[in-house]
């Protein structure tokens, strides 16, 4: 049986997105659909705006950043709780909890179809969370589902003369996403360099595509062309 582990992008549950009640119960359907094929998923779900606002919220008297990335954690599982609970509804043989380490979540995948996580210890985000979970529990890849359409050389939001990459090799998004160390609490790369590095070292897949499209995840999981970036050793 083929394991998948998906980093939802916590902007995905965003307020801002449309219609993002359509895009949860399409999420749902994708998921069932992976599973009937005879799949087992985890879901490790980020913050998003409900991570930075707190986060924003503290800075003003807290400095450490083990504090803050705390207040960031306790934002994923809030996240994690509401997929939980959606694919629970959708029928799904979901794990119960909202496994608190990378060791719980490969024990209850063992025993489950499905489980869902947010982040673990600070220092930590959930991107390198799903990809550690996928190095330790046998995945054949881990899917990075954001906000951006694939990887490029430069944010486009900044850069708009920047380079697209419909495939990269580990190493190569190494060099564009920086060296793997912590950043500051609440920023974001398109995949985390700390993760980038797991991945690298380990030899595990990425798949990074627009986790607004759902179907994108679809393909990802069906083993099929994608719109995104295939990322491979």
């Amino acid at each position: 049986m083929a394991t998948v582990v998906v980093a939802l992008g916590g902007s995905l549950l965003r307020p801002e997105v449309e219609e993002r009640h359509n895009w949860l119960q399409s999420l749902v359907e994708v998921i069932v659909a992976s599973v009937e094929s005879g799949s087992k998923v985890a879901l490790v779900v980020g913050g998003g705006a409900p991570a930075r606002e707190g986060i924003e919220l503290a800075k003003q008297f807290i400095e450490d950043v083990t504090h803050l990335d705390r207040i960031g954690i306790a934002a994923t599982r809030l996240n994690a709780t509401i997929v939980r609970e959606a694919l629970a509804e959708g029928g799904l043989d979901v794990s119960k909890k909202i496994p608190e380490s990378i060791e719980v979540a490969a024990l209850e995948l063992e025993n489950c179809d499905v489980v869902v996580m947010g982040g673990t210890d600070p220092g930590h985000t959930t991107d390198a969370v799903a990809i550690r979970l996928a190095i330790q529990s046998g995945a054949e890849k881990c899917v990075i589902a954001t906000n951006v359409a694939r990887v490029y050389s430069h944010d486009p939001r900044d850069n708009p003369d920047a380079k697209s990459f419909d495939e990269l090799t580990l190493a190569e998004l190494q060099e564009i996403v920086g060296p793997p160390k912590h950043a500051e609490a609440g920023t974001s790369q398109v995949v985390d360099p700390i993760g980038v590095g797991e991945a690298y070292d380990h030899g595990m897949p990425l798949d990074v595509l627009d986790g607004r499209d759902t179907q994108l995840i679809k393909k990802s999981l069906d083993g099929d062309d994608f719109e995104g970036t295939r990322v491979r050793s």
